[in-house]
């Protein structure tokens, strides 16, 4: 099973820009949909976005689409999100997340995680 790391989470200021980075070993990263779910403290994780294994396909929650974009470079087995113009509601942990497809991704169907990594958005 592939291991996930991210990377990149910080403390920024509303309406900057933060990049996560998720690095993953022991498997062909390129076999599999990843994408990105985040967790609020007291609220349940959600979808952010998800990218197909060529990343031709993505997709978004409504509430991050035209913000957040994201990539991946499968010759570094990385897959990226890239957030700008963030708000204080997206404040929670970050966590990278592997799925047969971006379909079954949006259904909480999912393979591997990462350990997440913290955003805090200051007003």
């Amino acid at each position: 099973q592939v291991q996930l790391v991210e990377a990149g989470g910080g403390l920024v200021q509303t309406g900057g820009s933060l990049r996560l980075s998720c690095a993953a070993s022991g498997g062909t990263a390129s076999s599999y949909t990843m994408g990105w779910f985040r967790q609020a403290p007291g609220k349940e994780r959600e979808f952010v976005a998800g990218i197909s294994t060529t990343g031709s396909s993505t997709d978004y929650a409504s509430f991050v689409k035209g913000r957040f974009t994201i990539s991946r470079d499968n010759a570094k087995n990385t897959v990226y999100l890239q957030m700008n113009s963030l708000k204080p509601e997206d404040t929670a942990v970050y966590y990278c997340a592997t799925a047969a497809s971006i379909a079954a991704m949006t259904r909480g169907s999912t393979g591997s995680w990462g350990q997440g990594t913290q955003v805090t958005v200051s007003s």
